[in-house]
């Protein structure tokens, strides 16, 4: 009897492990999390920080392969398919990116960027800086 309960215990276990397997999203966040009505999204400013090679090839929250070269950016609550302009503050280097991703999850910051968007802002030798961010679209 005691080895039949341990033996349920166990497969219990191994299905219970098995199911928490597997490939991730970068973000478990909800991926339909709602943005502020687009009267209240006005200009923003904050830090930016980019993300790169640990990421990329992976799933991003909105269930598209993260592809570091392309200009896309993580927001917290922007929906996806939201369209950006992204100035640098300190160099006024601007970008147009899409957001596809949920972070940053530092309180200090506001976007995460691509590689390739970071690149263009001048901000990868640093790993952070001044932006402004303006909404192009919002998406849906």
């Amino acid at each position: 009897m005691l080895a039949r309960v341990v033996k349920t215990l166990l497969v219990g276990v191994v299905i219970l492990v098995s199911g928490c397997a597997g490939s991730y999203p970068r973000f478990r966040s909800a991926p339909n999390t709602v943005a502020a009505p687009a009267a209240v999204v006005g200009p923003m400013e904050g830090v930016a920080s980019y993300y790169a090679e640990e990421f990329h090839g992976r799933k991003t929250a909105n269930g598209e392969t993260y592809d570091m070269n392309a200009m896309t950016a993580a927001h917290r609550t922007l929906p996806f398919n939201t369209l950006l302009k992204v100035t640098n503050k300190e160099n006024g280097r601007s970008v147009n990116v899409r957001v596809n991703d949920r972070g940053p999850f530092k309180d200090n910051r506001i976007i995460d960027l691509s590689e390739a968007a970071a690149e263009k802002l001048g901000i990868v030798q640093n790993g952070t800086a001044r932006v402004s961010l303006e909404v192009i679209k919002l998406g849906e």
